[in-house]
């Protein structure tokens, strides 16, 4: 290959008026190839290193099995699956292969654009997405995937969760900040329903949004319809959500549950992203989160409250309340009393409180329309009902001296003598009927 000095002595010639056939002839290479440079403005530069293994027809067959298992899948996981099986090429041979076969993944922007950098401790963005597609098919149901990510240091959380409500959502948060050892100043999201209202261009908080947010000496910032640049820190990573990690998921084997999910979800971005070179900031997320962790808000004394709370009235004459459909007990004392119902953010059962007092804990039924009764509460429910009611009903009189009735033994096997019974006053008209 032709060095930088050579390509120098090639432009004085050429400056000195001669064809590209005799400057090939004085330097001894192909007349193409002295065009090629002069057009280019110089020799390709040399590549560090060796050149990578390219894919064989091993690693070709075990790449064709992935894609049909997982179609999606991105050349960064399907690197990582070969490699765990001991491919020793490199990620770039992997990408160009299956640019080969798939075309490149991205086309250019209309338009260049440039990051929005923020201060350590200044801000998160939180969001969720849906990821139904693949929990179907493992028979999870509906799902949506929580994420929260602090701007500056890229650490973040998934939590796959059934619901996006503003418990949940609450829930989310509060887990988030549980990771990251703090508060951020600001939490950026977009107009999310749940936790306000939209009025033109400005979002006013829900009651129960500013008081969270109170509670942890944060701000919630909503921002503009189609301003996804805005957050998109946050908006940019369920990328990985869905076409890496779930992709991986749905080739390696599917959770059996919600919980090994999430499980498996905190192992994949520990191992892939927290220890793992970052390309936007240049730097380790794990490394990051110890220069932010100081400058992040303390987290409160307090957990925040995330459960479900919602005040119920007590029926009149049944002791009992609704919760989603079903009908729970309560002690009969309650009868037409306002009580106060509460349920954990992924809670098995419900906690009953009336006047500052736990009088009833059920477990959750998911059956419509059922009933679910404490045994103390019935009994003491029927006893009740059957005091009031026993001086409504008649009541029969037996005299002293009424004769003793021997009931008939239908237990005796065999045959039994018995009297004959009168039958003559059934033939006084003489027919005998």
């Amino acid at each position: 290959m032709m060095t930088q000095e050579e390509f120098m002595d090639v432009m004085a010639m050429k400056r000195q008026g001669l064809s590209i056939k005799e400057i090939a002839e004085e330097t001894g290479y192909h007349p193409s190839t002295i065009s090629s440079w002069l057009r280019n403005g110089g020799p390709p530069l040399r590549r560090a290193g060796t050149t990578a293994p390219v894919i064989d027809e091993f690693w070709a067959a075990e790449i064709a099995g992935l894609l049909r298992a997982a179609p999606r899948l991105l050349a960064t996981s399907v690197f990582e699956l070969i490699r765990a099986k001991g491919y020793a090429g490199s990620y770039v041979s992997v990408a160009r292969h299956l640019n080969t076969l798939r075309g490149p993944r991205f086309v250019a922007a209309p338009a260049a654009s440039t990051r929005i950098v923020t201060a350590p401790g200044e801000e998160a963005q939180f969001d969720w997405s849906d990821v139904s597609q693949w929990t179907r098919e493992w028979g999870l149901g509906e799902l949506q995937c929580f994420s929260a990510i602090l701007s500056f240091s890229r650490v973040r959380i998934w939590w796959f969760a059934p619901c996006l409500d503003r418990e949940y959502t609450f829930e989310g948060l509060v887990r988030f900040f549980e990771f990251v050892g703090g508060v951020p100043k600001v939490l950026r999201t977009d107009r999310m329903g749940a936790l306000g209202a939209s009025q033109g261009r400005r979002f006013r908080l829900h009651p129960p949004a500013h008081a969270s947010a109170q509670f942890h000496g944060t701000e919630i910032r909503a921002c503009q319809a189609s301003d996804a640049k805005r957050k998109g820190k946050v908006e940019r990573p369920f990328r990985d959500v869905k076409e890496r990690f779930l992709e991986e998921c749905s080739v390696t084997g599917a959770p059996a549950s919600i919980h090994e999910l999430n499980e498996r979800a905190a192992r994949w971005l520990e191992e892939r992203v927290h220890s793992r070179l970052h390309r936007g900031t240049g730097a380790i997320p794990a490394e990051r989160l110890v220069v932010e962790a100081p400058l992040l808000g303390a987290l409160p004394r307090k957990r925040f409250d995330t459960a479900y709370v919602e005040a119920r009235r007590v029926h009149v004459a049944i002791p009992q309340i609704e919760w989603r459909g079903v009908r729970y007990s309560v002690p009969p004392r309650c009868l037409g009393q306002r009580v106060e119902v509460r349920q954990e953010v992924e809670g098995s059962s419900i906690e009953i409180r009336w006047a500052a007092e736990v009088v009833a804990t059920h477990a959750i039924c998911d059956i419509e329309g059922m009933e679910v009764w404490d045994a103390a509460h019935f009994q003491e429910a029927q006893m009740a009902a059957l005091s009031r009611s026993r001086g409504r009903h008649l009541s029969v009189v037996v005299p002293d001296d009424a004769p003793t009735v021997v009931p008939l033994r239908l237990d005796i096997e065999g045959d039994v003598d018995v009297d004959v019974p009168g039958l003559a006053r059934y033939e006084a008209d003489g027919t005998g009927s």
